[in-house]
């Protein structure tokens, strides 16, 4: 298990995270909380190569808003 990034907000239902360095989860990765709960899966990897973004659909029973400010991380 590693740190995905923090989530930063919400775009059309999809959880945005910020990754802290150069190294990021790949596209199809599950994302997991901090109580190894399932969040839902790397859809995306977007913006600057140092610190990109990810997009995470969530998975059926996550409200992507209460999200906001949590870390969240790849298995």
């Amino acid at each position: 298990m590693r740190r995905a990034g923090e989530v930063r907000g919400v775009a059309q239902g999809v959880a945005v995270l910020r990754c802290e360095d150069e190294t990021h989860p790949d596209i199809g990765t599950e994302v997991i909380d901090e109580s190894l709960e399932t969040v839902g899966r790397v859809v995306d990897v977007f913006g600057p190569i140092e610190r990109p973004y990810l997009a995470v659909t969530p998975a059926e029973d996550v409200h992507v808003p209460t999200l906001v400010g949590e870390t969240l991380y790849a298995r």
